[in-house]
């Protein structure tokens, strides 16, 4: 199976509550909010955590893509996940959990892209923007609503970050 991909871009903003207001006006859909835990694990190559939503459902997620602050391409594999609660425990057992991230993401619909209003605890609140790649939009195409997103919402480049919240938590715990 062929690796998806998406162009991504985090920022951190002082108020979820004040940019969901923006991004209510410019989107045509609201998906429902979810209740994320990730839980990251060590690896040699790239990024691997398993996604718990809501305590219903799990998806392992390993993914590639540069620390970069501007808008980065990411390649990523999902897979369903049935049984969580076994699959945490044998690949913290083999390759040790690196960090867990808790979170409530609101999900908002533009064009292509996911944005993304996070609160994360330990971090704080942030704006997340995935512009999925296909055979119907083109890495361009990505960058250019990205940046488009970036005016109307007012995210500076003094606002980016460069890695994931899983690389944040890591940082933060070994302090």
């Amino acid at each position: 199976m062929r690796p998806r991909s998406n162009i991504e871009l985090k920022a951190r903003i002082d108020s979820v509550s004040v940019v969901q207001k923006l991004v209510s006006k410019m989107t045509t859909t609201r998906l429902d909010d979810e209740h994320q835990v990730d839980t990251y694990f060590h690896c040699p190559h790239g990024r691997l955590k398993l996604r718990e939503i809501n305590g219903n459902q799990a998806t392992l997620i390993s993914y590639e893509r540069p620390d970069t602050v501007t808008a980065k391409q990411s390649t990523y594999q999902l897979v369903p996940i049935d049984k969580p609660v076994l699959l945490k425990s044998a690949l913290a057992q083999t390759l040790g959990i690196r960090a867990v991230v808790d979170k409530v993401r609101q999900i908002f619909l533009f064009k292509n892209v996911r944005i993304h209003l996070d609160k994360v605890r330990e971090l704080g609140e942030f704006l997340e923007f995935e512009a999925v790649l296909d055979e119907n939009h083109t890495a361009e195409e990505g960058q250019k609503h990205v940046r488009y997103l970036m005016k109307a919402l007012a995210v500076t480049k003094m606002d980016l970050l460069t890695g994931s919240y899983g690389e944040m938590i890591a940082a933060k715990t070994q302090r």
